[in-house]
């Protein structure tokens, strides 16, 4: 029994089958932030809700079952338990918030597929480098917002009037959202020598620090798609030489066969 429940929630079509139902319930749960919607199909949507989430607790009981004690040794097993929790805690009275975190279910899709999976194990193994660079823009964001601070604070204090704000601004600036026109320019037509600060913080961010928050979750990300071909390679060779073990003992069988008919 144990062994038919395992070959059931392992196979394609159950997989596929429950992509279809997380995908068909992020859809309805959409469908919920319409007022005039809820107003035509409200009681349908819920009740499709409350049948889509039974699916999903039947499915994790079954995982439950297959598994034993190894279901919480698997990082993406307690994830998707966590989230089928949190769906059938009450959504009522102060727990009322609990109803939005339902969209979490969508990211059951994370667990699912493959390739989502190893994008999410490539940024986890990239946090420890980009802890690095998190200092060091850290660093950087620190010594311009002072220097910003001291500069350009009497002239414009709703940007620059403190620590908070200078550093807010200089966030905008290094994201390139109205760098210019909104806010360098103003402050050329005061400080007419200010692209001499402004110039570097962006090359230094933008262009600098940025690149290496890439680069650094490029290279995780290759790591880990190269540990999956190396899985994948070591599993073929293991298949290949139980293959070829069977092979031999064929061999020796039919020679043994030909040795006792002579």
């Amino acid at each position: 029994m144990r062994d038919a429940v395992l070959a059931l929630i392992s196979s394609r079509r159950w997989e596929a089958g429950i992509i279809t139902i997380i995908v068909f319930n992020a859809i309805t749960l959409g469908l919920e932030t319409s007022a005039s919607v809820m107003a035509a199909i409200g009681p349908l949507l819920h009740f499709l809700d409350n049948v889509i989430l039974g699916i999903f607790v039947v499915e994790l009981l079954l995982r439950l079952y297959a598994h034993r004690l190894a279901f919480f040794r698997d990082p993406w097993s307690i994830f998707d338990f966590v989230i089928v929790v949190i769906a059938l805690l009450p959504a009522s009275g102060a727990l009322s918030v609990l109803r939005a975190l339902r969209i979490l279910r969508v990211l059951r899709l994370i667990s699912i597929v493959p390739s989502l999976r190893r994008v999410i194990g490539g940024l986890i193994a990239a946090l420890p480098g980009m802890g690095s660079i998190i200092v060091l823009m850290v660093l950087v964001f620190y010594v311009f917002a002072v220097m910003a601070t001291k500069l350009y604070a009497q002239t414009f204090p709703d940007w620059f009037g403190d620590l908070g704000r200078t550093t807010y601004t200089l966030f905008q600036i290094m994201t390139l959202e109205g760098w210019s026109d909104g806010i360098v320019r103003p402050i050329m037509e005061v400080h007419p020598y200010a692209w001499a600060f402004f110039i570097p913080f962006i090359l230094c961010t933008a262009f600098t620090v940025l690149n290496l928050f890439i680069g650094i979750i490029v290279s995780a990300m290759e790591d880990e798609h190269e540990q999956d071909a190396m899985d994948e390679r070591r599993a073929i060779q293991l298949d290949t030489s139980q293959i070829l073990v069977e092979l031999k003992a064929l061999r020796a069988e039919v020679a043994d066969l030909r040795a006792e008919r002579r």
